[in-house]
C-alpha cells in the first residue's frame, strides 16, 4: 500500500524538481488514481499557484480531481469543498496566500500544510 503523506512529504522536500500543490498531491495518489507519475506530474502542471493566477487552490484542485478519478460522487467533493472553506475561509490562492502572509507564515510552509491536508482529506473521503 502507498503511503500517501510520505511521498506528498517527499515531493514537497525535492530541490531537484518543484512540483506544484495540484502535482504533490496526484503524483502521491498516482498509482491508486491509474496514472503513472509522470501522467500525474504533467495533469497538474497548470493547476500550481491557482491555476497560474491567483484562482483555485492547487491542492484543493489536486484533491478534487482525485477524487473524481476515484469515482467519489459529489457528495465527497461538496463535503471537501465545505471543510476547505470551513478551515480557510476561502478556496482561491490569492487569498489564502494573503492571509498566511498576514499571520507571518513562510509561503512555502503554508503550501506544504494545504498539500498535507488534501492528502489527509482524501485518504479520508476514500478510507485509503
Amino acid at each position: 500500500m502507498t503511503n500517501h503523506m510520505e511521498t506528498a512529504r517527499q515531493l514537497r522536500a525535492r530541490t531537484d524538481v518543484h512540483f506544484n500543490c495540484c502535482q504533490s498531491v496526484l503524483v502521491s495518489f498516482a498509482a491508486d488514481l491509474g496514472l503513472t507519475e509522470e501522467q500525474a506530474f504533467a495533469l497538474g502542471s497548470n493547476f500550481g499557484a491557482g491555476m497560474r493566477m491567483g484562482s483555485a487552490c492547487g491542492a484543493l484542485t489536486g484533491a478534487l480531481m482525485a477524487l473524481g478519478l476515484m469515482g467519489c460522487d459529489e457528495k465527497k467533493a461538496a463535503e471537501l469543498l465545505r471543510r476547505f472553506r470551513t478551515d480557510h475561509g476561502a478556496t482561491d490562492c490569492a487569498t489564502l496566500l494573503r492571509a498566511s502572509k498576514d499571520r507571518g507564515e513562510e509561503k512555502k510552509a503554508h503550501c506544504d500544510g494545504l498539500v498535507y491536508e488534501m492528502v489527509q482529506a482524501v485518504e479520508e473521503l476514500t478510507g485509503e
